[in-house]
This record gives structure tokens, sequence and C-alpha cells, in this order.
């Protein structure tokens, strides 16, 4: 997801297809364009032109990280699927080292076990939201938070996701493959732009969690009706 992150978008392309390219396997780049109003857009459609690896979504407005995340599960072809955010704070040079465990599980979370964010109105929250979520699903984890993820395709595509809900993706997808592990990433500072999150997303983590186990049910809700063949 890319939300008014033209300065990131050409370092951000570079950087993954370095990766990506080296693993030696098919893969491409799914990049959303969040309603940005730079040139975020303008330059992810050059890069589009370009590579042939890259695959574009662009909203009519912003709808959110959930949402960004939604639409690349649904247009992903792979059988492996890795999320990242878009502002170059997690390090592509992880991806690899997570898939390999992914060969032996479901979904590898990395974990920023070394954050570069601000203590206060980012660790904090996060170590005590992170604590409460393990209580409430079962899924012990240390960074539900972070966004560098992968995810067998089977475990996210047929999930129903409503806004907020990319913070418990673990949770959420484990219902479908229960393999679940985390491993210690790379965080970085933000060079460029600046967060669109602050301390007040921190009250809406709260109120998610007291009801979260019928968030997790309405999750897989349309999968488990679907009629066995």
């Amino acid at each position: 997801p890319l939300r008014d992150e033209a300065p990131n978008v050409l370092l951000l392309h570079e950087q993954f297809t370095a990766v990506l390219g080296a693993l030696g396997v098919p893969y491409e780049l799914i990049l959303v364009d969040d309603g940005s109003e730079d040139d975020t857009f303008s330059l992810l459609r050059r890069l589009c032109a370009g590579d042939p690896h890259v695959r574009v979504i662009q909203f009519t407005r912003n709808f959110g990280q959930t949402a960004a995340f939604a639409a690349g599960f649904a247009h992903a072809r792979g059988r492996l699927i890795v999320t990242s955010d878009g502002d170059l704070q997690n390090d592509p040079a992880d991806i690899p080292r997570l898939l390999l465990l992914a060969r032996d599980h479901d979904i590898v979370c990395g974990w920023r076990k070394d954050r570069k964010d601000a203590l206060l109105t980012r660790h904090v929250p996060s170590v005590v939201a992170n604590w409460l979520l393990g209580l409430v699903t079962g899924i012990q984890l240390h960074d539900n938070g972070c966004s560098l993820k992968v995810f067998r395709a089977e475990v996210v595509k047929p999930l129903t996701l409503t806004p907020g809900m990319h913070r418990y993706l673990p949770a959420l997808a484990s219902q479908l493959g229960g393999r679940v592990t985390e491993v210690v990433v790379n965080h970085r500072a933000r060079q460029f732009g600046r967060s669109k999150y602050g301390l007040s997303r921190t009250f809406g983590v709260l109120r998610d969690i007291v009801q979260m186990r019928r968030l997790m049910r309405q999750a897989v809700e349309p999968v488990r009706r679907m009629p066995r063949l």
C-alpha cells in the first residue's frame, strides 16, 4: 500500500526488484495507490510500463491499509503472498529468510524487535496491544502490527476484511492455517514523507480487542458457509 509516498516509490521498486530478482523464481510486485494526492500514481504508472513484474491498483480515494491489502490479496496470483508497507521502513532484504520459513508454516510474521518509531506513541502502546491480542486470540506474537509477513495464499485470499483488520491478519488467517511463526526483522527509520498513524490508533485497537472473537468469526464466515465438494 502507498499513500502520498512519491519520494519513496522509485527506491522501493529498486530495493524490491533487487531482492526478488535474485531469488530466481517468478514473482509479481503489486503496488496499491491508496488515494494519493501527490505524484505517487504517476510514478507507479511509469514503473508498470517499464517492468512486466509490476502491477498497479489505483483507489479513487483513501480507503485505508486494510482495503489495500485486501485488493492485493484478491489480485495476487502466487502461491505465497508477501505483505509490506510502502514507506521503506520494512527491509526487503528480510524477505528471503521469511520465504524459507514459509516452507513449513502457513504464516510467517516479522518482529520489529528494534523499532525506529517514537517510544511513547508507537512502541509502548504496541507492546500492550500485542500482549492483549495474544490473550484473546491464542496467537502469541511480539509484533502483530509489522506489515512484513508471508502468507500461503489459501489462508488470506478467502478472508472477509473490514477496516482496520490488517492489524490482526495472523489471528484471522490462523483459522484457515494454524502453523504460525515469527522472526526478527530489520526496521528502518522513515527517510521521506510522514507517518499516517498516531496515538489515537491505540484506542481503536483496544476497542477491537474487546470484540476480537466476533471479528475472527466474521472474517471466515463466508468460507464456512461454502458447500463441501
